[in-house]
């Protein structure tokens, strides 16, 4: 296969997903293959191959999901395509998934904690925290649902013993969110060691989410 395979929009796609997985390694905010992205197009997802070297990835190497889970492609869909099919599916709002282990973020989920309001900036991520999943095997469709539970009215989760995921309208914004989750983490966990961190109220973070309004990442 070649470009003229695709569409443009969806050739567009399929290479910003190869961009965005070097990006997310050359940021430090994971490391190999061990992250995933998927990214909506029309009415099914375009997502990683299991276990490929991003190095490697070529737009006909990302696979086509459908919604019932069939994959389409010359190589197998991520192990954890579940949670980037369910999230899609429940969240008409979010065009974009990140999944990577960053190593503060996944400090801080091997403890299974939830990141509180330590910093203004935790509004980003859609509230006054970020959840932290309970433990479930990767790939599995229990791990799936707590993932979905967990970004109930959130733009991120922590996935305890694993790693994070951050959603977006775009991809661009879904990275952007990844790292600023992991200095959150960072920020977290360099307090937790000088003792119980004080946290900012509900009513500041509410007021600080309507008065960001559109801020962050723009496209």
């Amino acid at each position: 296969m070649d470009q003229t395979t695709f569409s443009a929009a969806e050739f567009e796609k399929r290479q910003s997903i190869i961009e965005a997985c070097l990006e997310m390694n050359r940021l430090g905010i994971n490391q190999g293959t061990s992250g995933n992205i998927s990214v909506r197009h029309e009415d099914y997802i375009l997502i990683t191959p299991t276990s490929t070297p991003y190095e490697k990835l070529t737009a006909e190497t990302i696979v086509r999901l459908e919604m019932d889970g069939t994959a389409r492609g010359p190589l197998q869909a991520s192990s954890e395509w579940r949670f980037h099919r369910d999230i899609m599916a429940a969240r008409p709002d979010v065009n974009a998934v990140v999944h990577a282990h960053p190593p503060y973020s996944t400090t801080v989920a091997i403890m299974g904690l939830d990141i509180p309001a330590i910093h203004y900036m935790i509004a980003v991520a859609g509230g006054d925290d970020i959840r932290c999943a309970p433990y479930a095997t990767f790939g599995s469709q229990e791990l799936s649902e707590h993932a979905v539970e967990a970004l109930k009215g959130r733009k991120a989760c922590l996935l305890a013993h694993h790693g994070i995921i951050a959603v977006g309208n775009t991809l661009s914004k879904a990275l952007w969110l990844s790292l600023e989750v992991e200095t959150l983490a960072r920020q977290f966990h360099g307090a937790l060691q000088l003792g119980t961190p004080p946290l900012l109220s509900k009513e500041e973070i509410a007021h600080v989410l309507e008065k960001m309004g559109s801020y962050g990442h723009k496209d």
